[in-house]
Order: structure tokens, then sequence, then C-alpha cells
């Protein structure tokens, strides 16, 4: 496994994007042991692009325009619903230590629509990937499975730390209603630009 890929991979990453944001918004509301399984949900995310990227999916998809404005749609619509949430203090960043904490299955499953809803990814396999490989390789679709699971790593090493490091600040923001409204209402803000981005992109 090559550093540029490595690198590369890292640099992808850690742009901040829907999944970061999600990740970001568990450990602020819930602490380091929610953003922990939001990292989780993020990253078990991306396990259906991998498998649509080895199996050739991500090939039909790449084709065909019906079914990729189908699937960017359906992210578009998700985001949209997670920025009204946030918005609307009933979401992802509500804080509330008197209540119980949000399911864990909950939480991942928020985090798997947010990336399996991302047609970004997808292509982003199909793409991606083959770079690192060989046309000589002989086991070319194991080669594929190890590059996307170290993709995958450290997916949830990177997101991880964003939330953890939210947590880290979270009493601090707990204590300041204002500030939490802030957060609330920029992260609602930045998932509508995300939308705004991924409706209008071009294949």
């Amino acid at each position: 496994m090559s550093v540029e890929f490595l690198l590369t991979s890292l640099v992808v990453v850690a742009v901040p994007g829907a999944g970061v944001l999600y990740t970001l918004a568990a450990g602020l509301s819930r602490g380091g042991g929610t953003s922990v399984i939001a990292a989780v949900g993020c990253t078990l995310g991306i396990v259906p692009h991998m498998v649509a990227a080895l199996t050739g999916l991500a090939a039909l998809l790449h084709a065909s325009a019906v079914a990729f404005q189908v699937v960017k749609y359906l992210g578009v619509a998700y985001l949209l619903y997670m920025a009204w949430s946030m918005w609307k203090a009933k979401g992802t960043l509500t804080v509330d230590t008197e209540t119980a904490p949000r399911s864990a299955v909950k939480v991942i499953i928020s985090g798997i629509l947010i990336n399996i809803l991302n047609p970004k990814l997808a292509l982003f396999f199909l793409a991606f990937l083959p770079q690192f490989i060989s046309p000589t390789e002989p086991h070319e679709l194991l080669r594929m499975a190890e590059l996307s699971s170290m993709f995958m790593l450290l997916t949830f090493v990177v997101f991880v730390a964003y939330g953890l490091a939210a947590a880290v600040v979270r009493s601090w923001v707990i204590s300041r209603p204002r500030v939490m409204t802030w957060i609330r209402r920029s992260f609602a803000g930045v998932f509508v630009g995300l939308c705004a981005r991924l409706a209008f992109a071009d294949r």
C-alpha cells in the first residue's frame, strides 16, 4: 500500500462533509461516546459503495444518468431533513442532559444513511481506487478490497478524532445556550449548502 494512497485518502477523509458534520454534532450534543457511535455509522455507510465498486454496480451508476439522479436526490432529501431537524432543535444538536441518551441504533442508522445516500462516494470508489491498482495486478478485487478497507479505517479514525474534539468543548457549549443555538443553525446552514452543491453538481 503506497504512501501516496494513504496521504490522498487522509486528505479526502479529513475534508469536512456531511459525515464529519454529523459526527461533530453527535459529539457536541451527546458527548464522546455518541460521537464514536456516529463515526461507526458513517464508516458502515461506506460499505455499500465499496461493494458496488467491487461488483461493478458503480460503473452502472456512473453510466446511467437516471440512476445517478435518483440516488443523488435521495441524498439531497435526507440532508435537507437533517438540516431541518437541526434548525428546529429537535435533531442531532439538541442538548438536554436530563433526557436519556439517544439510541445507539438510531445514531448508527442516521450515520449510515448520510453516507449511503451520497452518490459521490460511489463515484469516488470508481474513479479513485483504480488509480492505485496496477493493470498487471493478479488479484484486482482483493487489492481493491484492501484499499477500500484502509479508506474505511482512516474514515473511522478521523471521524472519531473530530467527534472527541467536539465532545471536549461540549461542557463549555452547553453552558452557553446562545452558542449552542448558533452552532446548531450553522450546521443546518452548512447541510443546506451541501444539498445545493450535491443537487447542482455535474456527474
